[in-house]
């Protein structure tokens, strides 16, 4: 039995409110325009859509083999692609119930406020994606937080979990829940398309797409577009990395930046967030990242990073981790591990020092994927990064600890809590909680 989901609905266009007392978000947003250039143009036949957006030439990132990747995909369990896509439905559907058992234990998470269903213009293989939106309990019209009744509300992209394999946009709902209530924030979840049908990268350019979306559409769903955050779970925490690194680099190429699309060209300092692509059609300013127990580092193989969980009996499934890899990783001849858009942990320092200044990053004691995201911590907060980190363990937990059945979970309570402290000291400059909804 899957999470029911909110029908889809139309929001009010911006013509129906510009009229009112409400003052317009965002007015700098419309006009501003795309330098011309050759060979990186995207063309657009109508500034209202984005059906007709023109992907730049951009180089196959699934680049030749290298000795870390040889390490990596040896490991994969060779198997045929329809085996792993019945395998994977199979635990779709099993994790389902499970995460249907997690949103009706009381008390009980809110169902989306609305979902959009959006084309893909990014990945080569076509298709579309599902937005779910969690709005604040004032949506649109009785903001609580500093400057929401101006220029919008902030908005957060998140991405589930699952591996890249299993998952959906509503497994978050608790963590979307506490965001709007405490932050007055709009949590936007990505059912992005996954591995094996939809291997590596698509993912990543199904999370362009979301914030390319959410730009464009800013006034009608009330953001603003200088508050953007990401946050991610495992895989999901994976994206919010690899996300903003090549919404970056697209940001760039409608600029007509010369830009090398597979991360090979360095980034401004703090560039997302000091808005460095604002002119861009699609730029806006991330200015926060919000990491849950993420992926890092695929050049380390499992093996390796299985050793390294201190409590090896209470890590993730074999079988779990063997159908992600062969999942997602594929062809395992042709992928490069050492990509930025799969491996943001080890990517250079140029591409690194355009993430956000502020960086929230947890992490789990019993998971294999601890070490790599502490060795991640350390390269964010040094030099030549130096980075704002704010991280924490969580103490004598396994991965995905905050997913049980449970609906009253204290120790998530509290972790959720302090996140949704510090992005209000990023969105509105203090972390002093909001007024209670009207």
């Amino acid at each position: 039995m899957a999470t029911a989901t909110a029908p889809t609905i139309e929001v009010t266009s911006p013509s129906d409110y510009s009229s009112g007392d409400r003052k317009p978000l965002n007015e700098k947003t419309d006009s501003l325009m795309i330098p011309a250039r050759p060979s990186l143009e995207r063309i657009y036949t109508s500034p209202d859509s984005i059906n007709n957006l023109r992907a730049p030439e951009r180089p196959d990132l699934r680049r030749t083999t290298t000795n870390a990747s040889a390490r990596t995909t040896g490991e994969i369990v060779k198997r045929s692609r329809w085996s792993l896509h019945m395998e994977a439905v199979t635990w779709r559907n099993l994790m389902a119930i499970g995460m249907y058992l997690h949103t009706v234990a009381l008390p009980r998470p809110p169902s989306p406020t609305f979902t959009k269903e959006i084309p893909v213009t990014l990945s080569s293989i076509k298709g579309t994606i599902k937005l779910q939106f969690y709005c604040p309990v004032g949506w649109p019209n009785k903001p609580r937080g500093k400057d929401n009744d101006t220029f919008g509300f902030p908005a957060m992209v998140n991405f589930h979990g699952g591996g890249f394999t299993i998952g959906s946009a509503t497994d978050d709902c608790r963590w979307a829940d506490a965001v709007r209530r405490a932050v007055d924030c709009i949590l936007v979840s990505v059912d992005y398309r996954r591995a094996p049908e939809h291997p590596f990268p698509t993912a990543v350019e199904d999370g362009v797409d979301a914030i390319f979306y959410l730009i464009h559409h800013a006034k009608e769903l009330y953001i603003d577009t200088n508050r953007l955050s990401v946050s991610g779970f495992s895989a999901g925490g994976n994206m919010a990395f690899t996300v903003p690194l090549r919404w970056q680099y697209e940001c760039r190429a409608l600029m007509g930046i010369p830009t090398d699309m597979s991360g090979g060209t360095a980034l401004p300092h703090d560039a997302a967030s000091e808005g460095a692509f604002s002119m861009s059609r699609r730029g806006g300013k991330i200015v926060a990242i919000c990491a849950w127990y993420p992926s890092l580092d695929f050049t380390n193989p499992r093996s390796e990073r299985r050793k390294s969980n201190v409590k090896p009996d209470r890590g993730m499934p074999v079988f779990f981790t063997n159908l992600f890899d062969a999942s997602y990783l594929y062809p395992p001849k042709n992928i490069d591990v050492t990509s930025p858009y799969l491996s943001p942990g080890v990517a250079e320092d140029g591409l690194l020092r355009g993430l956000p200044k502020d960086i929230l990053l947890y992490t789990c004691e019993y998971d294999e994927l601890c070490a790599e995201g502490l060795r991640f911590r350390d390269r964010l907060q040094n030099e030549p990064l130096n980075k704002n980190v704010f991280w924490r363990m969580v103490d004598k937990e396994p991965h995905a600890w905050d997913k049980s059945p449970n609906g009253k979970d204290p120790k998530r309570d509290e972790f959720y809590t302090e996140a949704c402290k510090k992005l209000r000291g990023i969105f509105y400059g203090s972390e002093e909680e909001l007024p209670p909804p009207e």
